[in-house]
């Protein structure tokens, strides 16, 4: 059975979370601090952990900083509210794996939950195949067209690629069309986040390690370089390497041989190495933070993945891709995206790009009716897509200004508890933490009946 880790402040938002996931076959531990969360931490094993993005004795930044460092590859989603998702996307970039919004919609949750364990599960990324990586070719503005060029002329070659760009524009899909590409296309193609890599156990993540190398190596372990070997290994966010770390990858690169940790025996390996970096890393090599000629050797041909924000004539094609395969996941059956719901999506800065544009789209299919020739709607875009750049309420969708918004959360959040405690409004009242007159009060205002 998997443990999850509730982590938020707020009892009876906790107590739902924790009737809801033990009906769904999950053991869960829930706490209300940031210093409750690493204690116990310390203490269990967990597959996942749910994270409120405020805490009262830390935010969800700093935290999540401090999970990955005692559990990397434990998966995490943020529950926040709308006016936090700029932070969300800042966190993801950190390392979540992905965010909610509060009311939290259950259907979503679950969702989330179960794709969050399936990467988890499956750990090293399989080789790809060209239908992996066929979407990218749904850029038609002339910033996508360069970045496949670039991608088609590097391809076939054996040198070593630096692809740059922001978090979620698409760095490891340009990396396995590359493989695709190249002649090592029937090979392994292995993926790694080297931010969730530590100083400690980097070396025997990347090369491997004998038992009795240090304490808990208790058998011997092939790094991901040795289960690379004769393809492809991506190294994500290659920035965050420690510069132990860096020193060996360096002797890898120019001996073309790896050691696993503790023993004194080289072996000889044939790996294509494609790095990528959020960062400026000309600006940690100036700083002593990467080293220069480390820097060289992994930057022989260097790609540029431009931000979504840059190539907004590529957004409709992306949707529909995302659209597509949101309704195969889903299995529903929505057409598209109206009119004017594609224009909001369309003018929205996509901070997070790619990578929040498919989840947004995600959401808008599962709240939409699949019925017939259904559409998404401006209504059920998320709020903070609807806000203009100039910060205004986008006044054509009418009805959604901060205290309308605020108003429809608590509606869903009220008919949620609801539906959980099967509308019987004593129990209601007191999840809600209200008396039942104000719990009527607000069935009136809502419009409720039941």
């Amino acid at each position: 059975m998997k443990h999850i880790l509730v982590i938020d402040d707020d009892p009876v938002f906790r107590l739902m979370l924790e009737t809801f996931l033990t009906k769904n076959n999950f053991l869960v531990t829930s706490v209300g601090t940031s210093a409750e969360a690493l204690r116990t931490l310390k203490k269990a094993l967990f597959s996942l952990c749910l994270v409120d993005l405020r805490l009262p004795d830390s935010n969800g930044l700093d935290l999540l900083k401090e999970i990955k460092k005692i559990s990397p590859g434990l998966p995490l989603i943020l529950m926040t509210s709308f006016v936090d998702v700029r932070t969300a996307v800042k966190a993801i970039k950190s390392g979540a794996y992905e965010y909610i919004t509060k009311p939290v919609n259950t259907d979503e949750l679950i969702l989330a939950i179960q794709s969050a364990l399936k990467t988890e599960e499956k750990g090293v990324k399989e080789a790809p195949t060209i239908e992996d990586t066929s979407f990218y070719h749904y850029g038609k503005s002339k910033a996508s067209l360069e970045t496949l060029k670039a991608i088609e002329l590097v391809a076939p070659t054996n040198m070593s690629v630096l692809i740059n760009g922001e978090s979620g524009t698409g760095k490891e899909f340009a990396a396995r069309l590359i493989h695709v590409r190249s002649k090592r296309s029937k090979r392994p193609f292995i993926a790694i986040d080297c931010g969730v890599l530590s100083a400690e156990l980097g070396a025997s993540e990347l090369f491997g390690h004998v038992k009795g190398a240090f304490t808990g190596a208790g058998f011997d372990k092939a790094g991901h370089f040795e289960l690379a070997d004769g393809g492809t290994i991506f190294l994500d966010e290659i920035g965050n390497l420690s510069m132990e770390v860096q020193v060996m990858l360096l002797r890898v690169i120019q001996e073309r041989q790896i050691r696993r940790v503790g023993s004194g025996k080289s072996q000889d390996i044939d790996v294509r190495i494609i790095a990528a970096t959020n960062d400026n890393l000309k600006d940690s090599v100036a700083k002593g933070l990467f080293r220069e000629d480390l820097y060289h050797r992994l930057n022989e041909f260097s790609i540029s993945i431009p931000a979504l924000r840059e190539r907004k004539e590529d957004i409709e094609g992306f949707i529909l891709k995302f659209v597509k395969d949101a309704n195969q996941e889903l299995g529903k059956a929505v057409q598209g995206f109206s009119k004017e719901a594609m224009d909001i999506m369309v003018k929205y800065s996509w901070p997070g790009n790619l990578r929040e544009l498919k989840n947004v789209v995600k959401k808008t299919i599962l709240m939409t009716d699949s019925a017939g020739q259904s559409l998404v709607t401006p209504e059920i875009i998320p709020y903070e897509l609807r806000i203009a750049p100039s910060g205004d309420v986008d006044t054509s969708i009418g009805g959604y200004d901060l205290k309308a918004a605020s108003l429809k959360q608590e509606k869903e959040y009220i008919l949620s508890v609801l539906e959980k405690v099967k509308y019987n409004k004593s129990s209601a009242a007191r999840i809600l933490n209200i008396d039942r007159k104000t719990l009527y009060n607000k069935l009136k205002l809502f419009n409720i009946d039941i």
